[in-house]
């Protein structure tokens, strides 16, 4: 059974899009270089940014560290697009030994180490409901959620939780 099911921390949300020299600009901003692998999530202190595509990134920092104000600046003089969502989504962190088999009832991910190890982050769904799904350890995975289906979301963990795997 799956041990805690929580709201993740507060964060500012923004998705960023741009061009390389915007990109550049960005990582100044951002104190590391963003992941350029496919379905990675790069991180320092409290800033996470999580590969969505290849020109799209969804940052994640806390939640009044000026960060947004702070790219946008950095790349005022390039083609950018930086979109707060922090109002969109909530984070969900859902930990505990049976962690992976629970959401696999809900995802059709292979959910595995090997195939899905720590630092690893997509776009999916569990059940009826798109998520962004990070794994920030060995039992431990960091769902982002539309608001509007973050109820419908614990509520489907809870019962998968219940069912033996």
């Amino acid at each position: 059974m799956v041990e805690l099911v929580t709201h993740a921390s507060p964060m500012a949300r923004h998705v960023l899009r741009g061009r390389p020299a915007a990109l550049e600009a960005a990582e100044g901003a951002l104190g590391f270089a963003l992941p350029v692998q496919a379905c990675r999530a790069a991180s320092k202190g409290d800033v996470h940014a999580l590969w969505l595509g290849p020109d799209e990134w969804l940052i994640l920092s806390g939640i009044s560290d000026g960060l947004g104000e702070r790219l946008e600046g950095a790349m005022a003089a390039h083609p950018h697009a930086l979109v707060e969502v922090s109002d969109r989504q909530i984070g969900l962190i859902i930990s505990g030994a049976e962690a992976e088999a629970v959401l696999s009832v809900g995802c059709p991910l292979d959910l595995g180490l090997d195939a899905f190890p720590i630092g690893m982050c997509t776009r999916t769904v569990l059940a009826k409901a798109e998520i962004g799904l990070w794994r920030t350890g060995p039992n431990t995975f960091h769902l982002e959620v539309w608001r509007s289906f973050a109820a419908y979301v614990r509520q489907f963990l809870a019962a998968a939780a219940v069912v033996p795997v």
